[in-house]
């Protein structure tokens, strides 16, 4: 048996044909739609980029404990132990984060892994000079990350070496190298169409619009207040870069035609999460509450042994059922800390996974859904404590966490799932204050906008419950539940 994953970042689940959009250019998002299960109930876990990464790995919620940050010590990896039971695991990828302080331990638990340079502010070529930036982004951001992304884009003037069209490609080779062997993973994951919404011509011309304003590709995470013209102007940047990613899925399925793939090789189509492009007058992610733009996120999964596709299935699913899915698959046996499910029954006849499911982000609300209702708990104190981050791997985004940081650890008692190890206890923040929105109750099945929260005490109150019992269940920090005014379980 074989498998593909397919991963992109950032992919918006209501801007694909098979989810309802009826302007974007994504015909082979169509066509995959066409040869797989289509999820209408996927939903994040942990955000952003990495954590979602280590519940890809681990199949555990990582928010609950700790923020941004490599694989820790005891962790269980899925490329790993398919790895150590006899299946060959690659990495094609051109996502820059791995390669940074805070995602330093993830590609070498594969077999082998590929880096295609230069998306976003990777650190890929070296300009002592400053490039010419347009005005309009020369103050706004991360100033180290804009610099060096301008330098990037003048080595990506072709398709052919923009890093999305390279890992794709590596994919390529390593399916038409192996394809008559037995026994392998391949993971394809592009950090498209994640921001900058840069791309080539061509897919911008599918989107043809008069626009006289200033360069704009790359929203900063905040409230909008650009024009309407600007604001329509960057959807259809997004929406170019996404056609891009359409293209090369195309390939893949081409691949599978081609070679005769689809008799035993499973494949999985999926993202990390989604993107606010004005909705809620928001721009991105992290900072607003995660609506449905940030947490519903499109999945399509194509299992030969069923060889069931065209059809939808509305079981609750997660990132955290994607090893738990891949380890069943190659019928190796999963560890008993990973709290995902294998989704053979659900690709097969729709079965139920579960009744509800959490998600968000270290620090900020606590989200749960039971597929009709989203509930956003926000912390109950207004200085967000007590909250400490969990780890034996002390970094963040882009550093090693500071002395004064590590000058305030201790060291806690183990948590279930961490094989015994004490682990460091870090006073903890959230990112850009996103604890300080209100809780909110929607029922995204009558009111899938969210534009009407509910006022339900009966609803409210049944959705904390199964929270707390979601959280005991992951061992969750004593100090969580009372960071969000729950009761601690009995």
């Amino acid at each position: 048996m074989k498998a593909i994953m397919v991963m992109f970042d950032t992919l918006n689940r209501h801007m694909l044909p098979p989810y309802g959009s009826d302007w974007t250019h994504a015909p082979n998002f169509a066509r995959l739609a066409e040869r797989t299960v289509t999820f209408d109930k996927c939903y994040v876990g942990s955000m952003p980029c990495m954590p979602a990464r280590r519940e890809l790995h681990t199949g555990r919620y990582n928010f609950l404990h700790r923020s941004w940050g490599p694989i820790e010590p005891f962790d269980d990896s899925m490329p790993q132990i398919l790895r150590e039971n006899g299946v060959y695991t690659h990495l094609a990828t051109d996502h820059q984060h791995y390669f940074e302080d805070g995602g330093e331990t993830y590609h070498t638990r594969y077999s082998s892994w590929h880096f295609s340079r230069g998306q976003e502010g990777d650190a890929w070529k070296g300009h002592v000079a400053d490039p010419e930036i347009p005005e309009s982004i020369g103050k706004r951001g991360n100033q180290d990350i804009w610099r060096q992304d301008w330098v990037n884009r003048q080595y990506l003037k072709e398709e052919s070496v923009q890093p999305q069209a390279q890992t794709f490609a590596a994919g390529e080779e390593f399916i038409r190298t192996n394809h008559e062997q037995d026994n392998w993973f391949l993971q394809i994951e592009t950090f498209d169409p994640h921001e900058p919404f840069f791309t080539q011509q061509h897919y911008k011309d599918l989107y043809p619009h008069e626009y006289n304003g200033p360069h704009f590709d790359w929203p900063d995470y905040k409230k909008v207040d650009e024009t309407p013209e600007q604001v329509q102007h960057l959807r259809y940047q997004y929406a170019a870069l996404l056609s891009m990613c359409d293209h090369y899925m195309g390939k893949v399925i081409d691949l599978m035609d081609e070679l005769n793939l689809w008799d035993d090789t499973m494949l999985i189509v999926c993202t990390d999460h989604g993107f606010m492009l004005s909705e809620h007058d928001w721009w991105a992610k992290n900072l607003p509450p995660f609506y449905e733009e940030i947490s519903h996120t499109p999945l399509f999964i194509w299992d030969p042994r069923s060889q069931r596709k065209g059809e939808r299935c509305d079981a609750l699913v997660q990132m955290i059922d994607m090893p738990a899915t891949l380890l069943e698959y190659f019928e190796v046996e999963r560890p008993a800390d990973m709290q995902g499910q294998p989704l053979r029954e659900a690709i097969a006849s729709n079965q139920p996974v579960r009744e509800a499911a959490i998600f968000g982000q270290h620090g900020a609300h606590i989200n749960i859904t039971d597929g009709r209702y989203v509930y956003m708990l926000a912390p109950a104190a207004p200085d967000n404590t007590p909250l400490f981050n969990y780890t034996l791997m002390p970094t963040h985004l882009r550093r090693r966490f500071g002395i004064k940081e590590l000058r305030r650890a201790e060291l806690a008692e183990p948590f279930e799932f961490t094989k015994g190890c004490p682990v460091l206890r870090i006073p903890g923040r959230s990112w850009g204050g996103s604890h300080n929105f209100e809780t909110l109750l929607f029922d995204v099945e009558n009111d899938p906008q969210q534009a009407n929260p509910l006022q339900d005490v009966e609803v409210e109150s049944r959705l904390k419950q199964q929270m707390i019992r979601i959280m005991e269940a992951n061992d969750a920090p004593a100090e969580q539940y009372e960071r969000m005014g729950l009761a601690l379980p009995v």
